[in-house]
């Protein structure tokens, strides 16, 4: 499952939003990845999260694959949108 998500949070992808999305996101047993800018990082990484620094109002697109997968994008997605 494949997802658009525009980045509400003023700050962008914090630290505090990216602790909050790593801990849902290691809820559930999918494979959840986080594609910005043309990079993918595992969406359970913290320092991955980090390093995209996505600002603002941009959009990510997540992509989750397993039992779980849509469940968790809509977990993820109430905690960026």
């Amino acid at each position: 499952m494949e997802k658009i998500i525009t980045i509400k949070s003023t700050a962008g992808l914090h630290a505090q939003l990216a602790a909050k999305m790593v801990q849902t996101a290691s809820k559930y047993d999918v494979d959840i990845r986080l594609v910005y800018a043309n990079v993918t990082i595992d969406a359970k990484s913290i320092l991955g999260l980090m390093s995209l620094a996505v600002p603002a109002g941009e959009n990510v697109k997540l992509i989750a694959i397993g039992d779980k997968a849509e469940k968790a994008i809509a977990d993820i997605e109430k905690i960026l949108s």
